[in-house]
């Protein structure tokens, strides 16, 4: 062979050697730090979790953490037959915290949309919720129109967000990093109304009784599931069969009772949070 032919050849060599390098690999299942097996092995799971968003997910003042979502997390880890590490997240950092490996699993009040499935996995929806909007009673605010030329609150990262960026283009929108934020933006008179998922706007108002949800539905009805790190099918499917094992056994049913009906007035009906199916 040539010595130019030689050289061609080595050079050659070495550039498929470092695109090789470079390249990401496939997934290997038993290199999958999220799989049931792996998990099972570490003794925790970790779970992302809302801090401030009473009743799904917060801390009392006495420390303990509960809601709905920390009932459902406490009740996976039981199954699983491990420790629950809970991992505390606002709204626009539950992507992030399954991407960075931060958590294997997130269980804070998560909306499924086309958008957010290009980035994660989720397991089957266990609750249906829609946009509601809340506002003062002196000047409440019952349909979308009204909005225009005002401002809005919304937390960073929601479909209300997405909601009224895309769909209602005439609103002025306040955007806050985390439910506690956005609530004090509203109590302190910074904006008209404030936008977020019906279920726990028609708890917050219940204990602030000179707000009301005068939009109640807007939008069509979305669904609330556990968000998985994309392509983790492993664990996507064994949360499948638990939701579907905890409907079997009246779970969601006895979780509404426990931490969301002490929170709801007359205008919300198990029926319009849980799914049994």
């Amino acid at each position: 062979m040539k010595k130019k032919s030689v050289l061609k050849f080595s050079l050659a060599f070495a550039a498929a050697l470092s695109v090789a390098a470079i390249a990401p690999q496939p997934t290997k299942a038993a290199s999958n730090a999220s799989s049931v097996s792996a998990i099972k092995k570490r003794g925790t799971i970790k779970i992302a979790v809302f801090g401030d968003l009473p009743p799904y997910g917060w801390v009392t003042k006495s420390g303990k953490r509960t809601g709905y979502d920390v009932a459902l997390a406490r009740q996976v880890g039981k199954d699983l037959g491990t420790k629950v590490k809970f991992v505390q997240v606002n709204a626009d950092s539950r992507v992030d915290a399954l991407n960075s490996n931060k958590v294997d699993m997130v269980l804070a009040n998560f909306t499924v949309t086309p958008e957010r499935k290009q980035a994660v996995s989720f397991a089957k929806p266990y609750m249906k919720v829609s946009i509601g909007v809340v506002s003062p009673k002196k000047k409440v605010i019952t349909k979308a129109s009204q909005l225009k030329g005002k401002s809005l609150i919304v937390t960073k990262g929601t479909t209300a967000e997405n909601y009224f960026t895309t769909k209602q283009k005439g609103v002025t929108l306040q955007k806050y990093d985390s439910k506690t934020q956005q609530f004090n933006a509203l109590k302190n008179g910074r904006a008209a109304a404030l936008a977020d998922d019906n279920s726990y706007l028609f708890a917050w108002v219940k204990n602030h009784k000179n707000y009301k949800v005068g939009i109640k539905t807007l939008g069509p009805n979305q669904y609330i599931a556990p968000g998985i790190k994309k392509g983790n099918k492993n664990l996507t499917s064994w949360m499948n069969k638990e939701i579907t094992k905890l409907n079997k056994k009246g779970f969601f049913k006895k979780d509404y009772n426990d931490n969301l009906k002490p929170y709801f007035g007359s205008d919300v009906k198990p029926s319009d949070i849980i799914i049994t199916k």
